[in-house]
This record gives C-alpha cells, structure tokens and sequence, in this order.
C-alpha cells in the first residue's frame, strides 16, 4: 500500500517520532474500520497527477454509500476545483483533527 510505504520511510518516521511497529498499529486499525469501496465508474483524466485522479475516482465511486465525502490532503489546491464538481470536500490534516 502507498500510504504504508511513505510512512514507513525514516524521514517520515523521524518527523512523527514513531517507529515502524507504531505506524503498522495505525494501519491495523484502520483496516478494522474503512469498508471496500466497488469503481463502477471510471472518471480519469480529471487532475494534473494520475496518482490523485485515482483518489479522486475512489472518492466519487464511494459517494453512492449515501455519506458525505471528504478529502483529507495537504494536496488541497490539486484537488480544487474538480472535487467540489462533484460534491466532495476538501480539508487539510488540521482542520480534519480540529473537528474529531
């Protein structure tokens, strides 16, 4: 997985004064929680980076579950405007943990 692969690098783990066992435990603990989410529709090209056309395209797909959706990325600007064509937020990291 991506996201485990950049976290595990030891510039990452430094700047978050983890070790690797802390963010396998992160990890572990959202694959409890996050539920599959089916593409059944493919909406590339839609940004600049294909690797966030696929986060993109996720998002979109998993709005059919009847929740809103929000995008949470210190990627904001690459985001904007074509999340918001489809209805889905985009917050940073900040924001997302001033509301939890």
């Amino acid at each position: 997985m991506e996201y485990e692969a950049v976290l595990m690098r030891p510039e990452q783990l430094a700047a978050a004064s983890a070790q690797a066992q802390d963010v396998e435990n992160v990890l572990d603990a959202l694959a409890m929680v996050l539920l599959p989410v089916p593409i059944q529709y493919l909406w590339r090209p839609q940004l600049r980076d294909p690797g966030d056309d696929m986060v993109l395209e996720l998002a979109v797909n998993g709005m059919g579950r009847g929740q809103p959706v929000t995008l949470v990325t210190f990627n904001r600007r690459d985001f904007l405007p074509q999340a918001l064509n489809f209805g889905i937020s985009v917050i940073g990291p900040s924001q997302f943990f001033q509301g939890v």
